[in-house]
């Protein structure tokens, strides 16, 4: 048995989600000083973006859709029976997928990449090994191109830090709702076994 059910895992994660839309509404910088955003983009080397320093359109445009997924995640949990174990069987891991797939973007195809350091010259002392700190770059790698399509708003740190989160919650979420299911089968084979005797 887990130790903490999936429905409290999820209510969790929609109420994170409607916490984040106030901020955004109210005062994105709260988001954006948030020692986890800090850690996770200076350990990736990810840029600090000035975009989360006021209110912007944008940003109440993400306040509102985070509220209203939240919102319907709270109410999917309500419904009754097992209806809502079926739906979070089928979005934990398409979520998780998504959201581990948008963390990688964030990093791998960030210019401090360690896909791009490789591609430096020789010259520098650093260009030629991957295991430097990612902040080692002063400047874009020489391979490195901005991506024509606006996914370079999507390489920094508050973004980056957020998908992790994500995907870090939705797997938790998934494996406790495998875990879940195999309980309830269990549970169901023996009942079946008591009655047939």
């Amino acid at each position: 048995m887990a130790l903490i059910s999936a429905r409290t895992i999820i209510t969790s994660i929609s109420l994170f989600h409607i916490t984040l839309g106030f901020f955004f509404l109210t005062n994105p910088n709260t988001v954006a000083d948030q020692s986890i955003v800090y850690l996770l983009g200076e350990a990736m080397g990810l840029p600090q973006v000035r975009s989360f320093e006021s209110q912007s359109p944008a940003l109440a445009f993400l306040a509102v859709v985070l509220a209203i997924i939240g919102i319907s995640d709270l109410v999917t949990l309500s419904l009754p029976d097992e209806m809502p174990d079926h739906h979070w069987a089928m979005q934990a891991p398409l979520r998780l997928s998504l959201s581990f797939a948008l963390s990688a973007y964030a990093f791998f195809f960030s210019p401090s990449s360690p896909l791009y350091a490789a591609g430096g010259t020789s010259s520098s002392p650093n260009s030629s090994s991957r295991f430097i700190h990612p902040s080692a770059h002063a400047h874009a790698p020489p391979g490195y191109n901005v991506s024509g399509w606006g996914g370079d708003a999507l390489k920094n740190r508050v973004f980056f830090a957020f998908m992790f989160v994500e995907t870090v919650s939705w797997f938790w979420t998934w494996v406790t709702l495998q875990e879940e299911r195999r309980d309830t089968a269990a549970r169901k084979a023996r009942r079946r076994g008591s009655h047939s005797m």
